[in-house]
């Protein structure tokens, strides 16, 4: 993070002339000069005290600045941390925050709770709609489905594999 802002500070800083080129390739030593400071320094001990309480009160920006002033640590050598730094490192990596937190005591209660309410509430609507249907239409009764059938077989309907075909076994249009 510091080190992406120490390099837009110096390319705004940079004046659009001819030695603009000369100032440009100075730039990245710049930069290494502000990383390997920043990474020479132990992070205090009191931005490190109660990680684990502060962490997810903590604004993301300073959950970023922290994390990436810790990288930055870790990437020398791991005996020049100091034990907070470590267990610091461990626990933003690993810690039980964020979608390794540990849920709620009462959240499978929760959920059985709205599962069963969410079924309660579709058979209240599937009944509720059957209660206030019309009726079943007159075509769906078995006398006019007998007769629809007889119907289709005088007006010799699909001969081949249908009602016409003289080896037909199935039901027609009866479903009752």
């Amino acid at each position: 993070m510091l080190r992406n802002t120490a390099l837009r500070a110096a390319r705004l800083a940079v004046p659009a002339s001819p030695s603009a080129s000369v100032l440009a390739r100075n730039i990245p030593a710049v930069a290494g000069f502000v990383q390997s400071r920043s990474a020479s320094h132990a992070v205090s001990n009191v931005t490190l005290a109660d990680i684990e309480k502060r962490w997810e009160s903590m604004p993301p920006n300073e959950q970023a600045d922290l994390w990436m002033s810790l990288r930055d640590r870790m990437k020398g050598s791991w005996g020049e941390l100091t034990l907070q730094e470590k267990k610091a490192s461990y626990w933003i990596a690993f810690g039980p925050h964020g979608p390794r937190a540990v849920p709620p005591a009462d959240e499978n209660r929760k959920v059985l709770y709205y599962t069963l309410v969410g079924l309660a509430a579709s058979f209240a609507l599937f009944y509720g709609t059957r209660l206030m249907a019309r009726p079943t239409p007159k075509t769906m009764n078995r006398e006019w489905q007998e007769q629809t059938d007889e119907y289709l077989k005088e007006q010799k309907v699909e001969p081949l594999t249908g009602y016409a075909s003289p080896d037909y076994k199935g039901k027609g249009v009866v479903k009752n």
